[in-house]
């Protein structure tokens, strides 16, 4: 793929295709000290910052905050120290999937950046998502793979349908281990919707064939450490030399389902990360108060100091247990 001219701004990157137009950009101004750098603050999302980084191959700057969010709802909790062990979980998830040879657009870290960010913060390249064509549209893929069936899949099952065209043997249970690890694509959208595996695995056979070994590998080894991997989403890309990349999330608790092992044995399936939050928003009524919610506004929540630490815990737990696999 031909290197673009220089690109100054979001906006440039925005006409090439390297970010969505449907994403509202923010005129807010970012950090002084990243600013004064020539890092532009372009996008403000539920959890972390973006900065543009100028360039015949554009970057773009990711600063992780300790902002939290459920159900796509923005919350003004803040979980303190939260997006530096987020941070820390996602460069050793693209560590792993780096080790088994798979390229990745995380570039390293500016020499000149601050250190009062450096610890919460990457930097990728910006690449143009992988499309596909579904139902005569042209939309982004989400490619998941599954080792149990449990969530979204298991509420599919259970009503006999079968748009991944799995063929799944009748009269499994939820929690029930699949004999090998199945794929399960979906449109990336305002709403995610299920993909036939078998054409995406014959359009896409490097790509999905790679992703499997890479879960089925991390599957094992974080097994061995203690901790299951129920599923995990991967986002694929094409860089600027053409190659297709892992971006966004890999492999950590915003794109995967961890479960402490003893838990998992006990039938206890809470996982190590926000399902903790998710739980108590439910039973709190934080759906139904969303709906009042303007645009921009932020749901005040009143969430107990021990809930906060065991999700903290969680993430520091995931964390232990990659940093063993490093």
């Amino acid at each position: 793929m031909k290197k673009e001219n220089n690109m100054q701004n979001i906006s440039d990157a925005v006409k090439l295709g390297l970010w969505p137009e449907s994403k509202v950009l923010t005129s807010e101004n970012g950090l002084p000290e990243l600013e004064e750098l020539g890092y532009n603050l372009f996008y403000i999302g539920k959890n972390a910052d973006l900065y543009f980084v100028a360039g015949d191959v554009p970057h773009v700057l990711l600063v992780r905050s300790d902002r939290t969010s459920v159900f796509d709802i923005p919350l003004d909790l803040q979980i303190v120290g939260k997006g530096i062990v987020q941070s820390q979980i996602s460069d050793l998830g693209f560590d792993f999937a780096e080790s088994m040879g798979i390229k990745t657009a995380r570039k390293k870290l500016p020499v000149n950046l601050p250190e009062s960010v450096k610890e919460r913060s990457q930097l990728f390249e910006l690449c143009k998502p992988v499309y596909t064509l579904h139902n005569n549209e042209t939309v982004g893929m989400e490619l998941i793979f599954r080792k149990y069936l449990t969530g979204s899949l298991f509420k599919i099952y259970k009503q006999g349908l079968d748009p991944y065209e799995l063929f799944l043997p009748e009269g499994m249970n939820e929690w029930d281990k699949f004999q090998s690890v199945i794929f399960t694509p979906t449109t990336k959208g305002e709403k995610d919707i299920p993909m036939s595996g078998l054409r995406v695995n014959i359009d896409f056979f490097d790509i999905v064939e790679n992703l499997l070994r890479l879960f089925n590998q991390f599957y094992e080894e974080c097994l061995i450490n203690g901790i299951v991997v129920v599923d995990t989403k991967f986002e694929v890309f094409y860089n600027s030399n053409g190659n297709w990349v892992l971006g966004d999330e890999v492999l950590t608790p915003e794109s995967s389902r961890y479960i402490d092992l003893e838990d998992f044995t006990k039938n206890d399936y809470i996982s190590m990360d926000k399902q903790i939050l998710r739980n108590y928003g439910e039973q709190a009524g934080w759906k139904e108060q969303a709906k009042t919610l303007e645009k921009g506004q932020k749901l005040h929540v009143e969430v107990p100091k021990e809930i906060q630490d065991r999700i903290l815990k969680g993430y520091i737990d995931v964390y232990k247990t990659l940093k063993r696999l490093a």
